[in-house]
């Protein structure tokens, strides 16, 4: 069993497929999940596991160029905007309908058990060299 990081295996997986340019959305509870991409469901109960845990665990294992977040969410969840502006070097904000559009296109869909508005991001990945 592995000792540190990612465990569970769906999601370790589903990581190592990733390539520069895919992109992964991390989304909570209630963000629609497109049709397509894999998804791994994380979400235990409400709030288990909360967004900032798992877009911290994600960006320890991942190469990320930026990411994409609905502006919307620097009102509806000032918590998690913080947290997007001081975690992603460079972030891109669309409304949240324009988001779920650009969800459709994503290799990846990790869904959380966060239940606050708007606690969703669109990463962008890059290469470590």
């Amino acid at each position: 069993m592995k000792k540190s990081g990612i465990l569970n295996r769906h999601l370790a997986g589903a990581l190592a497929e990733l390539g520069h340019g895919h992109t992964v959305l991390v989304c909570d509870a209630g963000m629609p999940v497109p049709a397509g991409p894999r998804v791994v469901d994380l979400a235990f109960r409400a709030g288990v596991p909360a967004f900032a845990e798992v877009l911290d665990g994600l960006l320890a294992e991942l190469v990320v160029e930026g990411g994409t977040a609905a502006y919307e969410v620097r009102e509806a969840n000032p918590e998690a905007a913080r947290l997007l502006r001081e975690s992603l070097p460079a972030l891109d904000l669309v409304p949240h309908e324009e988001l779920k559009r650009l969800s459709a296109g994503a290799r990846l869909v990790v869904r959380t058990g966060e239940s606050r508005p708007y606690a969703n991001v669109l990463l962008r990945c890059g290469v470590f060299f």
